[in-house]
């Protein structure tokens, strides 16, 4: 089916993208690599307004799109931070903790049950981000739960992923009075916008180019981004949005791999096998949705 083609090439892209992103933020302010990569994504970002029919807007659309933006600025910082501070094959398998979180709230402010399924899926989400640190089990059965709120990258990126599960429900809102294409292109022309003058505040030094490598790695970063924007815009015209979303997440495991190849970080076979379990997690809860 074209839809799983098109959600495999976006976890694919994505997990390039992000890894080229903690390439450059070696050797940069995270809050100036953060905004060069939307920068870099945002030719072809636009560019595909000029092939796509403009939908008719309506208020709910505005509404969602201004709700969506500051949360998705502070996705951004807290995204970058994660991975700037710890290994991509520890953080990135959080990202699946989203559906947790709105199947949470479900439950919690709307009194929905989560059904067997649900249950299951909540079940290997634990186990996952258990053995993403089982290497701390020598240390005490709960060690491998409380390495994972030692350490900051993580802690940062369950914060994302709590904020991602608000802006995927606004995300659907917004397209559901928009298109996936439109709402992709303009969504993210205006968080770069938006950021920009949290990006001059934070920056340090001016506003000079990096250096050859590290403008090398974010324009990469934001190519491989802006791809990843199409094809994921476009997998979510053509199914579900929680089956393509849990297709996509299956950028984790491409992110623990290229840890491993790029970055030669340590303990991948524990950290694969746990972002392999979270996965299972969410297709389970996304199925049960």
């Amino acid at each position: 089916m074209l839809w799983v083609s098109l959600a495999l090439s976006a976890a694919l892209f994505l997990a390039l993208s992000d890894a080229f992103l903690k390439k450059a933020l070696a050797d940069g302010n995270e809050y100036y690599m953060a905004w060069l990569r939307l920068v870099f994504s945002l030719p072809l970002l636009i560019m595909t307004l000029f092939f796509i029919e403009k939908p008719p807007l309506d208020a709910e659309f505005y509404r969602v799109f201004m709700i969506s933006l500051p949360l998705e600025v502070l996705a951004l910082v807290l995204f970058t931070k994660s991975i700037q501070s710890s290994p991509l094959s520890l953080v990135l398998p959080f990202l699946a903790l989203t559906p947790l979180f709105q199947v949470l709230f479900g439950y919690l402010i709307l009194g929905e049950a989560v059904s067997a399924r649900g249950a299951m899926g909540i079940f290997f989400m634990a186990a996952g981000s258990y053995t993403l640190n089982l290497s701390h089990l020598k240390k005490g059965i709960f060690e491998p739960f409380k390495a994972v709120f030692r350490e900051r990258g993580s802690i940062l990126m369950i914060m994302v992923a709590l904020i991602y599960s608000i802006t995927s429900a606004l995300g659907k809102a917004a397209i559901m009075h928009s298109s996936p294409l439109f709402f992709g292109a303009t969504y993210f022309t205006a968080v770069g916008a938006v950021f920009t003058p949290v990006m001059l505040l934070k920056q340090r030094g001016g506003m000079r180019l990096p250096a050859r490598a590290t403008l090398k790695y974010t324009v990469l970063a934001g190519l491989f981004y802006s791809v990843m924007l199409v094809a994921h815009m476009t997998a979510l015209s053509l199914a579900k949005v929680a089956y393509m979303i849990a297709v996509k997440r299956t950028s984790v495991l491409f992110g623990v791999l290229l840890g491993r190849i790029m970055f030669e970080e340590s303990r991948i076979k524990e950290r694969f096998f746990g972002a392999a379990l979270m996965l299972i997690g969410l297709v389970l809860i996304s199925g049960a949705r």
